[in-house]
């Protein structure tokens, strides 16, 4: 009954959270430059020079309105096209598209285009996602998708802003971590002793990464502009942001996930070898949580490795047709920002998985309650 009553409000709580997210997003109600979706009738491609996929000048479009007080009115745009595959979109008649408005006196004046609209199959996708989730994992799917949007208001809410406004970012980005951290393992687990196993374990490992990234990346003299966007986002009016410590503090980010895995996967396991064997000793308990963190941490560090050099697949394809050799392909500035990446974060899974045998083992082998009442006397 009580595991009803705090699945019902943790879904409450993430639809809450939904609605808080949508709710600012739209609280000003219609600005002067409001976006709408659209529907493209006609495509003129005459001002364009295509070269192979990409293409340089603008489409003259005619799109028809599908939403709001304008539906169903139709009206020229404009597609402006930089030649830049990865930002450009080349429109077709019948793409559905998002464009930018301007309104005056009720009246548009102008409509350009800001990209195809990809919003609805994306919603699909995390719908698919939610569904799989609460059918396979039941109610700890619904706390999984409790701490979601929750790690998701999180990190947009305050992260982000946080990050723009200047604040220190290692100390930031450890500020949500720390929370995100009990969010989703108090929220999976409970205020229990597994859970305070993993957390305690999580963030003592994250702590250990954040020394030895700032330490090495000092070293490696990097100063954090490998990230996509990042010399973009300095010239659009923040010149003023730590871009290295904001490299830094994607890092720590990066590996907290995986982090948060291994401590629950650890603290999990201490848990369940002391409910079947509780005589067990301290020692041979945590010995167990150490032989369970060698397994996890063995598939664990390659997958950081394949999830990031996933991300560079497109670059280490370029360096292959160059016949790059090894020395240059590693002292390359991406490349050495990805190697520090994936060790740093290797290097603190690596301490999670002992320190949180170390936690569980010593936790569930004490009584707490004994241990705050003789600290009182």
């Amino acid at each position: 009954m009580q595991r009803s009553k705090l699945k019902i409000v943790m879904i409450i709580l993430a639809l809450l959270i939904f609605g808080i997210l949508f709710y600012d997003n739209f609280r000003d109600g219609p600005k002067e430059n409001a976006e709408i979706k659209a529907k493209v009738l006609k495509v003129d491609n005459s001002e364009v020079i295509r070269s192979g996929i990409t293409g340089v000048g603008y489409q003259s479009l005619v799109v028809r309105i599908v939403e709001g007080k304008h539906k169903g009115k139709r009206f020229k745009a404009i597609n402006q096209l930089t030649g830049k595959a990865e930002i450009d979109n080349f429109l077709k008649k019948g793409d559905k598209i998002l464009v930018a408005i301007k309104e005056k006196e009720g009246q548009i004046i102008a409509v350009k285009v800001i990209d195809l609209y990809r919003q609805g199959w994306q919603l699909v996708l995390f719908g698919i996602f939610i569904l799989l989730l609460i059918i396979y994992a039941r109610a700890v799917g619904v706390m999984a998708l409790f701490s979601f949007v929750a790690s998701l208001y999180v990190i947009w809410k305050f992260l982000i802003p946080g990050l723009l406004a200047g604040y220190n970012p290692l100390l930031l980005a450890s500020l949500t971590i720390i929370v995100l951290t009990a969010i989703i393992i108090f929220s999976i687990a409970g205020l229990t002793k597994k859970g305070l196993a993993a957390f305690i374990g999580t963030v003592s490992g994250l702590i250990a990464t954040i020394g030895i990234t700032v330490f090495f990346g000092n070293k490696l003299a990097l100063r954090g502009m490998t990230a996509p966007f990042s010399q973009v986002l300095l010239f659009s009016g923040h010149m003023d942001l730590n871009m290295k410590h904001i490299f830094y503090a994607s890092i720590v980010i990066g590996a907290s996930g995986a982090a948060m895995d291994i401590a629950m996967d650890v603290a999990a396991s201490v848990a369940e070898i002391k409910d079947k064997s509780p005589d067990i000793e301290m020692k041979e308990l945590i010995q167990s949580g150490f032989n369970v963190g060698r397994a996890v941490i063995g598939t664990m560090t390659t997958t950081l490795l394949l999830a990031y050099s996933g991300g560079y697949l497109t670059l280490l394809m370029l360096f292959s047709t160059r016949s790059t050799s090894l020395d240059r392909m590693i002292n390359f500035k991406m490349v050495t920002a990805e190697v520090l990446r994936t060790l740093a974060g290797s290097i603190g899974l690596v301490l999670v998985a002992p320190l949180t045998a170390i936690l569980a083992g010593w936790i569930y082998s004490v009584d707490l309650k004994e241990l705050v009442e003789l600290r009182k006397d």
